[in-house]
C-alpha cells in the first residue's frame, strides 16, 4: 500500500516564489512614507515663499537646480551600486538624506536656505533611485517585474495624494491664532520629519539583499557595455521626455481656462482638486498597468501610455482653441495624463530590468533617470517658453506632436 501511494503522489512540485514579498512591501511602504513628506513640502512651498516675500522666479530657480541635481546623481549612484555590489545601504542613505532635509525648510528665512534644503532632499531622492530599482528587480521573478514596479509606484503616488491633503489640514490647524504667518508653515515642515525618517527605517528593517560581487568595470566602460536594444529604447524615452512637461503646467492650464468663469482664486482651488484626480488615476493604475504588462508585454502598453500623454496634450490644445471649460472634460484630461505617467514610471523601469542584466542594472537605471531628467528639464523650458512667447495652444501642440513621435518610435522598437 505504501509503495503504491509513493508511485501515485510522486515528487513534490516546487512552488513559485511570491512576488509580493517582504522586500517589495518594504520598498512600496518606504516610497509612500517618503512621498508623504515630500508632497507636504511641495504643497506648502509656494505659500511659504509668498509669506517670506520671495519671488516666483526664485521658486522656479530652486526647483530647477534641485531637479538637475536629482537627475544626474542617479547616474553616479547607479554605477557605484554596481561597483560595490551592495545597494541597500545606498538606498537607506538616500531616504535618510531626504528625511533630514524636510526639517531644514523650517529653518529657512529666505530662498538660500530653501535652496540648500531642496537640493539636499533631491540629492537623496536621486541617490537612492537607481540602487532601489535594481534591488526591486532582483527581489522578484522575471515574470512579475511589472507588478513589482507598479506596486512601488502606486505606493509612491498614494503618498502624493495623502501628503497634500495632510499638509493643507495641518496648516489650517496651526493657522488658528498664529501671530507669525510663517510659524504654521514651519510647524508643518517639522512634522514632515516623521514620515521622512520613517521611510528610511522601514527600508532598513523590511528590505533584504543578497550581496553580489561588484562589477570591476570603470564608469565609461560600464556605459559602453550597455546593450544595443537598451540604447535604442532610450532614444524613444528621450524623444517622449523632450515633451513630458511638469504637471504644474496642467494646473496652470486648468486655472487659466476656468478663471473667466470662476475667478482666479476659485479656479486655482478647482485646478488643485483636478490635480488630486490626476494623482488618484496615477496611483490607481500603476499596479494594474504593471500586472497586465507581465501577461501581454510591456512595449505595447508603454506605447499606449505615451499616446495617452499626447492625447491629453491634444485635449488641452482643443480646450484653449475653443475655450472648453467643462470640469468633467478637464478631469478626463487629467486622468489621461495620470494614466500616461503611471505607464511611464512602472514600465520604463520594468523594461530596463528586462533589457539589462543584473551586474549592470544599477547603472542602467541611472542612465534612464538621467535621460528622463534631461528630457523633463528641456520639456518644461520649451513648453514654458512657447506658452509665454506665443500661446498655451502652441505649447500643447508641440507637446502632443513630440509625445506622439516618441510613441511611434517606441512602437517600432524591437
Amino acid at each position: 500500500m505504501r509503495e503504491n501511494l509513493n508511485v501515485v503522489t510522486g515528487p513534490a512540485v516546487p512552488s513559485k516564489p511570491c512576488w509580493l514579498n517582504r522586500s517589495v512591501v518594504g520598498m512600496g511602504l518606504a516610497s509612500f512614507l517618503s512621498d508623504v513628506g515630500h508632497e507636504m513640502i511641495t504643497t506648502l512651498l509656494p505659500g511659504f515663499f509668498a509669506v517670506l516675500g520671495v519671488s516666483a522666479a526664485a521658486l522656479g530657480a530652486v526647483e530647477g537646480v534641485a531637479d538637475s541635481v536629482s537627475s544626474f546623481v542617479k547616474l553616479g549612484s547607479g554605477w557605484l551600486s554596481d561597483h560595490v555590489g551592495h545597494r541597500k545601504p545606498m538606498a537607506i542613505g538616500g531616504y535618510l538624506l531626504t528625511g533630514i532635509s524636510n526639517g531644514l525648510f523650517a529653518l529657512a528665512h529666505g530662498w538660500p536656505m530653501v535652496l540648500v534644503a531642496r537640493t539636499v532632499g533631491w540629492f537623496g531622492r536621486g541617490f537612492r533611485a537607481a540602487p532601489r530599482n535594481a534591488l526591486l528587480a532582483a527581489s522578484v521573478p522575471e515574470e512579475a517585474r511589472g507588478r513589482a514596479f507598479g506596486f512601488e509606484r502606486a505606493g509612491d503616488t498614494l503618498g502624493a495624494i495623502v501628503g497634500p491633503l495632510l499638509a493643507v489640514g495641518l496648516l489650517a490647524y496651526f493657522q488658528r491664532n498664529a501671530s507669525d504667518p510663517s510659524r504654521p508653515f514651519r510647524n508643518v515642515f517639522w512634522l514632515t520629519l516623521i514620515p521622512g525618517l520613517a521611510a528610511a527605517l522601514v527600508f532598513a528593517i523590511l528590505v533584504c539583499e543578497k550581496r553580489a560581487v561588484g562589477s570591476q568595470m570603470h564608469f565609461w566602460t560600464t556605459l559602453k557595455a550597455m546593450p544595443r536594444p537598451f540604447r535604442r529604447f532610450l532614444v524613444g524615452v528621450g524623444i517622449f521626455g523632450a515633451a513630458d512637461y511638469a504637471r504644474t503646467l496642467l494646473i496652470l492650464a486648468a486655472t487659466q481656462l476656468l478663471a473667466p468663469e470662476y475667478g482666479v482664486e476659485r479656479a486655482a482651488q478647482v485646478a488643485g482638486l483636478l490635480y488630486v484626480g490626476h494623482n488618484v488615476s496615477y496611483a490607481g493604475l500603476s499596479y494594474p498597468v504593471g500586472a497586465i504588462s507581465d501577461r501581454v508585454g510591456r512595449r505595447g502598453l508603454l506605447t499606449l501610455g505615451y499616446a495617452a500623454g499626447a492625447m491629453a496634450s491634444l485635449g488641452f490644445l482643443a480646450a484653449f482653441l475653443w475655450q472648453v471649460r467643462a470640469i468633467t472634460y478637464l478631469l478626463l484630461l487629467f486622468g489621461l495624463a495620470g494614466f500616461s505617467i503611471a505607464a511611464e514610471d512602472a514600465l520604463e523601469n520594468a523594461l530596463t530590468a528586462d533589457l539589462v542584466s543584473d551586474p549592470l542594472r544599477g547603472t542602467a537605471f541611472g542612465v534612464l533617470g538621467s535621460v528622463n531628467g534631461v528630457g523633463d528639464f528641456l520639456a518644461s523650458v520649451v513648453v514654458g517658453l512657447l506658452w509665454t512667447a506665443l500661446s498655451p495652444a502652441v505649447a500643447f501642440a508641440y507637446a502632443a506632436a513630440v509625445m506622439g513621435l516618441g510613441a511611434i518610435f517606441l512602437y517600432r522598437f524591437r
